[in-house]
Parts: structure tokens; sequence; C-alpha cells
């Protein structure tokens, strides 16, 4: 972000508002995208959210202004939000109950390794030759995820209901007791996990006055505290007191992500406290969204949308209200933000743990 606001001679504030359109569309795309998979397969739906990727961020590289850019990354966020209903709606098809949380861990985890990976190469790429090469390089790689998937992704079995039912489906899950906690309790640690990780690395550049390349290591450290918390939500969906373990570890990272903000720290000392508070952080949702195919019955990418949607919603909201907080206080509101936010969702998940009990799906 500080390249890209430097570039376009836009403040780093308003530079953070691209994750929120992103996260916006992504939203919209996620709820809606569910019922489109579970009606007609999740094959069409991945290949054509990869294509609407692709053409997203390879424009985003030759974007000449922020309001094209902006434009851009609702594309983005459209089509990225098709893929993680497919994928986990997918593994849940074949998968038993009993294995299932922690394939959709695995299966988190894994995409957060991604970006433990990717991202310090972004860093480094812009570093060396700029911000737009990385998304020509990132198009590159989406062409390639695309060719690989047409080859690779699974043929439906022909047994699926070719008919579109979208409100039926919602009305169904919205009733049940497990997802109005569970979205509530979403979308309130989202945005404290959001709010930490937006403005990280923009943070280290500020208060430790360190280039964009050297970045890439707090990067690369933080995101394996996610890749550990995300594959650690897998087990925590598997147990009878799953709610409590949810509340408190959401609780400690508010704490984390507050001292990481608002206390003055040596940098290695403050990424860690960032990459514990992280860790913390990443728990809860892979947790919810496996604990939603025990509910959804034939509507598990409806479900996981539905999740996905309170986990676009906290992003959003993070970056939006993160971003307002630091043009108008500075980075030690974000601190607070996180921790108000996360002591929310603590209280709901830890006052209504009998609705988020284990299912029998």
């Amino acid at each position: 972000m500080v390249e890209i606001a430097s570039d376009l001679e836009i403040s780093v504030a308003v530079a953070g508002q691209l994750t929120t359109a992103t996260f916006a569309a992504w939203g919209l795309s996620v709820v809606s995208v569910g019922p489109l998979s579970d009606s007609f397969g999740r094959r069409p739906v991945a290949l054509a959210g990869l294509v609407l990727l692709f053409i997203a961020v390879t424009g985003s590289a030759f974007a000449p202004n922020i309001e094209v850019f902006l434009a851009l990354r609702v594309l983005t966020g459209l089509g990225g939000g098709t893929l993680p209903p497919n994928a986990i709606g997918a593994i849940s098809d074949v998968i038993s109950p009993a294995r299932r949380a922690q394939a959709v861990g695995a299966l988190l985890g894994i995409s957060l390794l991604s970006t433990a990976i990717s991202v310090p190469l972004v860093a480094l790429l812009a570093e060396w030759v700029g911000w737009r090469f990385t998304f020509v390089v990132a198009s590159i790689l989406l062409g390639t995820g695309f060719l690989t998937n047409w080859l690779w992704f699974p043929r439906d079995s022909g047994e699926r209901v070719r008919d579109l039912v979208i409100f039926s489906r919602y009305w169904t899950l919205l009733s049940m007791p497990y997802f109005h906690v569970a979205l509530t309790v979403n979308v309130s640690h989202r945005i404290a996990y959001w709010s930490l990780v937006s403005f990280f690395a923009a943070f280290l550049i500020y208060t430790y006055d360190v280039s964009v390349g050297f970045v890439a290591l707090p990067l690369a450290i933080i995101a394996i505290g996610q890749v550990g918390g995300s594959y650690a939500g897998g087990f925590v969906a598997g147990r009878s007191y799953r709610a409590l373990l949810i509340a408190g570890m959401v609780m400690a990272g508010g704490v984390c992500g507050l001292l990481f903000y608002a206390v003055t720290l040596n940098l290695w000392v403050a990424v860690a406290v960032a990459t514990v508070s992280s860790g913390l952080l990443s728990v809860p949702f892979p947790a919810l969204v496996a604990a939603s195919t025990e509910y959804s019955g034939e509507s598990k990418a409806t479900g996981v949308g539905l999740m996905g949607l309170s986990n676009q919603s906290g992003g959003m909201l993070g970056g939006a209200i993160a971003g307002a907080l630091l043009a108008s206080i500075g980075y030690e509101a974000i601190g607070y933000l996180c921790l108000g936010v996360a002591i929310v969702s603590a209280l709901i998940a830890a006052v209504f743990s009998k609705q988020l009990r284990r299912g029998s799906g």
C-alpha cells in the first residue's frame, strides 16, 4: 500500500480502501455463489471465477488512477469469492464428517501458506521492480491455475439436481441458531483480524523506518502464525467445548493486537507479538467454517458462502474503520479497535456457547 499510495499520489489510508472494495465485492460473491455451486456443480463456477480473477488482476497492473484501481479490485473480489465455497464444498462432498473439520482446516492452512510465500515475494518484487510488476506475475500464476484446473478439477458426477434454489437454501440455514451466533462471532472477530494484518506492513515501515523489501521477512513470519492458527482451527472445530476455545483465543489475540499497535516495542518483539495475535485470531474462522458443514446438509457451499460473507464483511469493516482511525488518530487507535471487537466476539461466543456445539452433519 505504501508503494501504491506514493505512485498514485494518495495517502496510505486511502490506498487501504482498495482492500475495503475487494472485501465488499468478495462478500457479495461468496453469498451468491454457494447456491450456484450447490445447484449446478463446483467445476463451472470455479473456472468462471478464475477467468474473472485473471482479467481483474491483469488489468490492475496497468491501473492509471485510484478510481480504475478500485473498480478492478471490485472485479477481483467478485472472482475470488467464487473459489473458497467451491473448494470447501468439493472437499465436504467426498470426505467423511469425522475427518471433514481437519480437512477444511488443512485447506485453509494451505491457502494461508501460499500467502506466507507470496506476500513476502510481492514485497521484494515491489522493492526491486515496482508494485505493478507484482500484478503481472500474479496474472501469469492465475493463468496457469486456470489451465491446471481445467485439466484436473473434478467433473460433476451428473447426479446433482440442476435446479437453482437460492432463497430456500438461505432461509433454511439462517433459521438455525448455529448460524445466528457463528455469523455474529465471525464478523466481529474478523474485524479484529483484518484491522491487525491490513496495516501491519505499513506500521512497520512507518514506525521502524524499514524498507518495503525488508518488510518481506516480517510478513513471512506473521504468515507462518496465520498458517498454524488456520490448521489448528480444524482441531478446535472437533472439540465439544470449541466455543470456549474460540472465545479465549480471540480475547488473547485482541490483547496482543493492542500491544503491537499501541505499545512501543523492539522491532522483532513487535513482530513476535503480531505473529501470536494473527495466529490466535486465525483459529476461529476455519473452525466455524468446518462446523458449518455439520449443519448445511446438501447446501454446504451455501453455508460456507455465508461464513465467507461474514469474513469479507469483517474485512471490509476492519479495513474501513482502521483506515479512518489511522487517518484521524494514529496507529495506536487500530490496537484499541482490535481489542474492543475481540472482546465483543469472545463474549458472544462464550455466552451463546450452546448454539455453537457440535451438530450431527
